[in-house]
């Protein structure tokens, strides 16, 4: 037996619109929330335990490994397990990371709570986006993605001016206390609140039928470009977040409650972009908003250089450009993530997890070169205008491809010897 969504009538689906978004909004945002709430801590904790800020950044480092290569066991594990179980186990193991991180004595502990911390995080953003496929389809999808984006923005938002706040009332420690109590409280929303979406068929997590899952997925020109528009969209913002606390602390001189409400202007620019782009999808679908996002990424990916390369790094000068950035991710998100997740109603746990993969990766490699460039700011100018670039040139090729033939992605797997 395959899995197959649950099929209740189109217009009684098993959760509403509002239920989903709201569920999978904060499935999807307790990633960067705890990567956002742990950046004003970065330079304290430096000095906390002794160390480097290498060491500290390797606490980022670990945490995107963990995050992005979770994603491509616990996606395939709730197409064959359920929506539910799978994410009670990854969220139960966030929890004891965070009581980890809360109680690490050293940089070592707290590197590898942070791994741990990105293992059962990684479970949000493939499940959350795994439900919506399984209940709604085009527009419908494309409306939840940008809700699920307007209530994402208020997470990162918030999240570095509590954690700032936080850590000069309570310590950096009382910041991993926000993210267990966090973590708990999702647990019980997914218990109380969250309908299971798909069937149990263990046949779908037999190695033979992952293995045919993400080869169908990579040999998709159709997936992995649209997935590449928003792993380059994306991947910015990840890598800012291990490159910002550095420059506005260090270089610009903010405290971290500063900085902490600095990055408002980040989230609040992405905040205004979900909501104008919610408002012209009642006029224009969403694929039309597409272009207008890339050019404000194109523009934020310009002024970045432009900027930073004749301009002492301060405040309007990071953040304006950044913001620019942030303003046209929230035109381009609703699109492709629908786009990339449409051809596969079958796999729809695995095409979310290999796209939350590329975007978690493309963070990861964004601060594996900011760090080897050595200095954050010429990182920046660096890192930041190339997956712009990617983001285009991306789009701009899978623009020009048909219409994948929907009837021949919903056939069966192969059931495979295994």
């Amino acid at each position: 037996m395959n899995v197959e969504p649950k099929s209740p009538a189109p217009d009684a689906p098993l959760m509403s619109e509002r239920r989903t978004s709201i569920i999978g909004a904060m499935l999807v945002a307790i990633g960067p929330v705890s990567l956002a709430s742990f950046t004003p801590a970065m330079p304290q904790i430096v000095d906390a335990f002794g160390t480097t800020e290498a060491a500290v950044k390797m606490t980022l480092s670990f945490y995107f490994a963990g995050f992005a290569f979770t994603q491509l066991v616990c996606g395939p594990l709730s197409d064959g397990l359920g929506r539910k179980p799978v994410t009670f186990v990854f969220m139960s193991i966030y929890v004891l990371a965070s009581l980890i991180a809360l109680l690490s004595p050293n940089i070592e502990i707290l590197i590898f709570a942070r791994f741990l911390q990105g293992v059962g995080a990684a479970v949000g953003v493939a499940v959350s986006r795994a439900i919506v496929r399984d209940l709604f389809t085009h527009e419908r999808s494309a409306r939840i993605m940008n809700l699920m984006g307007i209530i994402l923005a208020l997470g990162p938002a918030i999240a570095p001016t509590l954690g700032g706040l936080t850590m000069e009332v309570a310590g950096w420690h009382a910041i991993f206390m926000l993210m267990l109590i966090a973590g708990i409280a999702i647990i019980i929303v997914v218990h109380f609140c969250m309908r299971e979406t798909v069937e149990r068929d263990i046949s779908r997590i037999k190695p033979a039928a992952l293995i045919h899952s993400y080869v169908t997925l990579t040999r998709s020109a159709y997936f992995m470009l649209s997935s590449l528009v928003v792993a380059g969209s994306v991947g910015t913002l990840y890598t800012l977040a291990t490159v910002l606390p550095f420059i506005l602390m260090n270089r610009a001189g903010l405290t971290p409650s500063q900085f902490g409400l600095g990055m408002l202007a980040q989230s609040g620019m992405y905040f205004s972009g979900s909501v104008a782009a919610r408002f012209l999808m009642q006029r224009f679908n969403a694929a039309a908003l597409v272009p207008f996002g890339l050019v404000f990424i194109g523009i934020g990916s310009v002024a970045v250089a432009v900027s930073l390369h004749f301009v002492e790094p301060g405040f309007i000068s990071v953040m304006g450009p950044v913001g620019l950035y942030a303003f046209g991710v929230a035109f381009v998100m609703p699109a492709m993530m629908t786009a990339s997740l449409a051809p596969f109603p079958r796999m729809a746990g695995s095409a979310s997890s290999m796209m939350g993969f590329l975007q978690m990766s493309a963070g990861m490699i964004g601060g594996a070169l900011t760090a080897a460039i050595g200095d954050p700011v010429r990182g920046m100018t660096i890192v930041v205008p190339c997956f712009g670039l990617i983001a285009i040139v991306s789009w701009v090729i899978w623009h020009r491809l048909p219409e994948p033939d929907l009837a021949t992605a919903m056939r069966p797997n192969p059931p495979g010897p295994l």
